[in-house]
């Protein structure tokens, strides 16, 4: 029993110690964690502020916009911007809409099909020249978007795809940061079930149809999300390939119309914030996709 009673002892004993050392650590940590939280709201509050700004200016009238000093809260908030841009039958504005709408919805389906596929292959396949083709996309990566702009460009010449949605569609199907991305994650997944398929007669489509795609539906949310996120705000490559008015996007529009309404702040601002409206929607509705996407990633 003597032998007994001391291993209890020591045993209580250490675990006082272990709470104290706790007790001491969680004091030591509180104010890393406070300070940790003061810097998370501080860079939130300069990330956000901008775009709280814009919406509240949409409301003023040009005037009040332009006073100095400045006022951030309107003194008579209207919504006589929005009124007049969709009451403006030059505009146009739901053609502009579904532009944005149909450039970006169709080059994610694709980029994700591209990119899905593509990193099947790489993750799960071996063929001659694999790893010099991967060490390419890697490389393009690292290119900015200037070096290759006047090649793709008349790329869309010589095809005729210029001034056409789908010249601003079709170089956006193929994503060397989504076939990287897409490699990661398949390469994760058991060869183990992908050769119990091939035994039992399974085709590479039907493996990586039926059994791939299904355990990456949080990475494709994912990526299909950031992917979509980028074509609604591409600014540059419409800004070229699109010459007609009529095939512009909403952030074309958006320089467009400021230009042509320089005098009129509150109908650029209310313009931004119609322009942005959509992805914050698309995000707000997709977040739970994008936490479960990085979570699920973190655990394999």
């Amino acid at each position: 029993m003597i032998p007994s009673r001391y291993g209890a002892s020591s045993t209580l004993s250490s675990i006082r110690r272990r709470k104290q050392r706790s007790s001491k650590q969680s004091t030591f940590y509180r104010p890393a964690r406070w300070l940790l939280y003061l810097c998370l709201i501080l860079g939130s509050a300069v990330t956000l502020l901008p775009f709280v700004w814009m919406l509240l200016a949409s409301l003023k009238s040009a005037s009040e916009i332009l006073r100095i000093p400045p006022t951030l809260w309107p003194e008579n908030p209207t919504l006589a911007s929005y009124r007049t841009i969709f009451s403006d039958s030059g505009l146009g504005l739901w053609r502009f809409y579904f532009n944005s709408i149909f450039v970006a919805g169709c080059s994610t389906i694709l980029v994700l099909f591209s990119s899905s596929l593509g990193g099947y292959l790489f993750a799960k396949h071996h063929f001659p020249g694999k790893d010099l083709l991967y060490g390419t996309f890697l490389i393009s990566i690292m290119l900015p978007f200037q070096i290759i702009m006047i090649p793709r460009y008349l790329l869309l010449v010589n095809f005729q795809l210029v001034d056409s949605l789908w010249g601003l569609i079709l170089p956006a199907a193929v994503s060397a940061v989504g076939i990287v991305l897409m490699r990661q994650y398949v390469d994760v997944i058991p060869n183990e079930i992908l050769d119990a398929a091939r035994i039992d007669g399974a085709t590479e489509w039907t493996i990586y149809w039926r059994i791939v795609l299904p355990q990456l539906r949080s990475e494709l949310a994912t990526i299909g999300i950031l992917f979509f996120m980028l074509g609604w705000n591409n600014y540059l490559w419409p800004l070229i390939v699109i010459t007609t008015p009529e095939r512009r996007t909403l952030p074309v529009l958006f320089t467009w119309y400021s230009n042509g309404h320089s005098n009129r702040l509150d109908l650029t601002m209310a313009v931004g914030v119609l322009v942005i409206i959509p992805m914050l929607l698309v995000y707000m509705v997709g977040q739970r996709w994008i936490i479960r996407g990085i979570a699920w990633t973190g655990s394999r």
